[in-house]
């Protein structure tokens, strides 16, 4: 067994959906398929930036345990559809927002009054409903954007106004992670992992968005900690590198070895000069039907090809 500990190669992504997304992450090295799959799923469920609507006013109620004239909801029904409306918010600064309706019908997500650094995703998301023809609701709303999970008691602290009524804010845009390891192999490493992950967002961002971001996050995390140390990592398992000649993707069939060699390398999982290479001398000694003669004409093959 190789004593490298070999980088991941992402070898495919399965969009389901514009929110869902499926990520195919190997080989991995044994073990690594759980410690990435954790990392990268509680930084997705927690640090993704995002934005939130934090405070607001409605006119006519001070304060949340109080009803609306001619609002069929109480205040703290719209404080939870309020909770409910995805927006994209391109700067970190506070952004007041207003949203007025005027007679009866449902009041939705889409009639918040947008400037060009918020964006509503759910526009049809309910936030009130209005019973009264004659009725009018004006509402004042406070988007930050932020990571993770603020409460209620942090939003009073940070308001920009003192009347409004703070919510507890949910920034995170990604709703849901699932992720798997199964057991792979690349020519003789046998007890590789590979790492299924699936993530759902709320459409703000799309999944590979996430995922990038989130692998970002661990980088810089990761980084901080090493100081001055480098490790070397390998090259992904399986996948050819440049050389400048291409020749470690060059099939084993392409060699010109004899046949018996040939063979004896491909019923060993051995289809490349990448698989071959990998090998230790000891590790091709050993590999099933295979001689010294044989040995000794790859050991010549790959002198050849200056290996």
């Amino acid at each position: 067994m190789s004593k490298a500990i070999y980088n991941p190669a992402l070898a495919n992504i399965e969009e389901l959906s514009e929110t869902s997304a499926t990520f195919f992450i190997e080989p991995l090295h044994a073990g690594y398929g759980n410690t990435l799959g954790n990392s990268l799923r509680r930084v997705l469920l927690s640090s993704i930036r995002g934005g939130a609507i934090v405070a607001f006013r409605v006119q006519g109620a001070t304060h949340e345990f109080t009803t609306i004239a001619g609002v069929k909801e109480d205040v703290v029904d719209i404080m939870l559809n309020l909770k409910g409306v995805r927006l994209l918010v391109h700067t970190d600064e506070p952004v007041e927002l207003r949203l007025e309706h005027k007679g009866a019908g449902v009041i939705t997500a889409g009639e918040i009054q947008t400037t060009a650094d918020v964006e509503v995703v759910n526009p049809d998301h309910v936030i009130a409903t209005v019973d009264d023809p004659k009725a009018s609701v004006l509402f004042d709303l406070v988007v930050e954007a932020g990571r993770g999970y603020r409460s209620i008691e942090d939003s009073s602290d940070e308001r920009l106004h003192s009347d409004m009524i703070a919510l507890d804010a949910i920034f995170n845009p990604v709703l849901r992670v699932r992720f798997k390891v199964d057991n792979t192999r690349v020519g003789q490493e046998t007890d590789l992992d590979k790492l299924t992950l699936t993530i759902d967002t709320d459409g703000t961002l799309t999944p590979r968005e996430a995922f990038e971001e989130a692998a970002a996050i661990l980088v810089n995390q990761y980084t901080a900690l090493a100081g001055s140390t480098t490790v070397v990592g390998a090259a992904a398992l399986g996948t050819s590198q440049d050389d400048g000649s291409g020749e470690f993707g060059t099939s084993i069939e392409e060699l010109n070895l004899s046949a018996r060699t040939a063979n004896a390398l491909v019923n060993n999982d051995i289809r490349t000069v990448h698989d071959l290479v990998s090998l230790s001398e000891q590790e091709l000694r050993e590999l099933k039907g295979f001689g010294s003669k044989a040995f000794e004409e790859v050991k010549e093959k790959l002198a050849e090809l200056e290996f």
